[in-house]
């Protein structure tokens, strides 16, 4: 049986140093997984920030826009970092996402990279599960204009100065008064994210199939301000009352610094991540690997 997807971009790890080990290690992985591809009837092409890391040559190079003209998958090789950075990118051309791990076991990145031959080749003839994930479209809103824009698959996160005492947060959902928060911060967290910074935190898991967001205060004054699962069909506001040198972090990898006064609106994305996952998978499958669940004890 031929494969469904004809034009398969290979994506790699953007923070190999170039002429390091975990370079050279990447770039044979890479080198072996392409090889894979073309044996099974793809025609493949690297990543633009991946060709130019691994020194791959002898396939096409496209950056994102042509990923998302052309291929028909895309094939993430790496942790979850690698994985929520394309999958921002990517999400508005509706490629969807294949993981795999050379690592520890991902939340979003599953497959083994020793394993991938036996598990890659029946999800490559369509044997495979679709798991959509939403994302947020934010903004910095100060003087009335925006001055910050950013687009996040985890979170969002208002944090105080490394140096720096409590910040005062007003909260307002769909223009509605929350609450004002003294906390070292808040993360607006999204089901994908619901593992990550959230749980460090103390929010729940959250089900991606689940239209939801939580919101998290991370060490808040009152101990009452608890975590709060809200719709992601509204509008959170997050307004700096008090506090010096507050930031706001999307994915923990676009910063704002932050004046009072200024507002983050938070939104859902009119765009989702595509994550295709082995026949069979389950999101209970990867708590229980991840969070080792059933482990030990009797």
């Amino acid at each position: 049986m031929k494969t469904l997807f004809r034009q398969v971009a290979l994506i790699g790890k953007y923070h190999a140093v170039a002429g390091g080990a975990a370079a050279a290690g990447n770039r044979a992985a890479l080198e072996d997984i392409a090889q894979f591809l073309a044996g099974e009837g793809c025609d493949v092409a690297i990543e633009h920030d991946t060709a130019t890391t691994s020194g791959i040559t002898g396939y096409p190079v496209l950056d994102v826009p042509g990923i998302g003209a052309k291929c028909d998958l895309g094939l993430v090789v790496g942790g979850d970092g690698t994985m929520l950075g394309i999958g921002r990118q990517l999400a508005r051309f509706g490629v969807p996402l294949i993981g795999i791990n050379q690592g520890r076991l991902g939340f979003i990145t599953d497959i083994p990279l020793d394993r991938y031959r036996q598990v890659l080749s029946p999800m490559l003839r369509g044997e495979h599960e679709e798991d959509r994930r939403s994302l947020i479209d934010s903004c910095v809103m100060r003087d009335g204009e925006c001055v910050f824009k950013a687009l996040a698959m985890n979170d969002v996160v208002v944090n105080r100065g490394a140096t720096s005492g409590m910040v005062e947060l007003r909260v307002e959902v769909d223009g509605h008064f929350v609450a004002n928060q003294r906390a070292d911060g808040l993360i607006v967290a999204t089901p994908t994210g619901s593992t990550a910074y959230s749980l460090s935190a103390g929010g729940p898991l959250l089900h991606p199939a689940n239209p939801t967001w939580v919101l998290v205060p991370i060490a808040p004054h009152t101990l009452s301000n608890r975590p709060i699962v809200l719709p992601d069909s509204g509008e959170i506001a997050i307004e700096l009352v008090a506090g010096r040198d507050a930031s706001a972090n999307f994915d923990m990898q676009s910063l704002a610094s932050l004046l009072h006064g200024d507002r983050i609106l938070v939104r859902r994305s009119e765009h989702q991540a595509r994550f295709l996952h082995p026949r069979g998978w389950t999101y209970y499958d990867t708590l229980r690997k991840k969070l080792h669940w059933n482990e030990g004890g009797s």
